[in-house]
């Protein structure tokens, strides 16, 4: 059975409580695992530790932590310290994120994304593993490292998200999880295609990379807000987060739209923007309407062949009552799974 979890919404918590208190929900609801990303507001890991201590059995994971902000033998050792505060329930989801967040916020150099992520993922795993560290890299040189502390057991999954051929290859390569995002159902089989040559590259199992996709979702009795929610939080990514989200909507058959979607939101177009989403695309990639017709829609994505799990995630101009109520439309208790 696929599992369904939740990628709590940075943007609408108040405080740290406020996270707890979400994730307890979710916990309550039946939900398999509790993501966070890290973006330019709260410190991930700070918060991860308060929701372990807060929640007895749901899983919990950074989606993402990005690479270039922190050395991976400090990563590391974050993830052997949420693994033990969280009783064994820790993910760690990696990811390079894109220019516009690490040269203009934390004034690094992107450089090569492909190669420093496996690189950090090489250097987390050795960490992870409580053995001393040697390691000679294009971007890391480490020698002598070794963890003071007992070795997490079990070691936490070392998961990467990407989007490009490239990047799902490495996935398939060198991690143990794939986190997927704005893909159709034939995005998803091609990608799934390269991660299974990465496997094959790494004389590994590809049925031992956990894929998970994280699916914009809005499920509201008003049926046009949740619809509009999704479409603008789309337009928003494609339009207004650098090119990769761009190039990877054209990727998959959808070129004319993603330009169309770009220029205007560069142009300050927003409502142009949102109205070259049109309602099969907007369906294709995302969960948006009524609180039955998402959950047939977010089963439908759980079908797919090849995903593990879906994350439900959610709109960014989405109010916490409208989070509130699609976290209770689509939690695993109410579809009877």
């Amino acid at each position: 059975m696929t599992d369904r979890d939740v990628f709590l919404p940075v943007a609408a918590q108040a405080s740290v409580g406020a996270f707890v208190e979400q994730a307890r929900r979710a916990e309550d609801l039946g939900y398999d695992a509790a993501w966070i990303p890290e973006t330019w507001g709260r410190n991930a890991a700070v918060v991860l530790t308060s929701i372990a201590e807060g929640t007895d059995s749901i899983d919990l994971g950074t989606s993402i932590m990005p690479i270039y902000s922190r050395s991976p033998a400090l990563i590391g050792q974050t993830a052997a310290t949420l693994q033990e505060v969280s009783g064994g329930r820790f993910r760690l989801g990696l990811g390079p994120s894109g220019p516009i967040v690490i040269e203009n916020w934390h004034g690094v150099d992107y450089g090569n994304p492909l190669r420093r992520t496996r690189e950090t993922v090489d250097v987390v795993k050795r960490v992870l593993s409580g053995e001393e560290v040697e390691y000679d890299g294009e971007y890391f040189d480490l020698s002598g490292f070794r963890l003071r502390c007992t070795p997490p057991d079990p070691v936490p999954p070392v998961e990467v998200a990407g989007m490009g051929p490239k990047a799902v290859e490495l996935a398939g390569r060198f991690a143990d999880g794939w986190h997927a995002l704005m893909l159709t159902a034939d995005g998803i089989a091609d990608r799934v295609e390269d991660l299974e040559r990465g496997a094959e590259k790494g004389e590994r199992d590809s049925d031992d990379v956990r894929v998970t996709l994280a699916l914009t979702c809005a499920a509201l009795p008003d049926r046009e807000r949740a619809r509009e929610l999704v479409r603008q939080h789309t337009a928003f990514y494609v339009g207004g987060m650098g090119t990769f989200y761009r190039d990877n909507l054209a990727r998959q058959g959808y070129e004319e739209t993603a330009r169309a979607v770009y220029d205007a939101w560069q142009d300050g177009d927003r409502a142009a923007a949102m109205a070259a989403v049109d309602d099969d695309l907007l369906d294709s990639l995302a969960v948006a309407g009524t609180p039955d017709e998402a959950g047939e829609r977010l089963a439908e994505f759980e079908a797919i062949d090849g995903v593990d799990a879906v994350s439900v995630s959610f709109p960014r101009g989405a109010d916490p009552d409208e989070i509130g109520a699609t976290i209770d439309a689509l939690a695993p208790t109410e579809s009877g799974r």
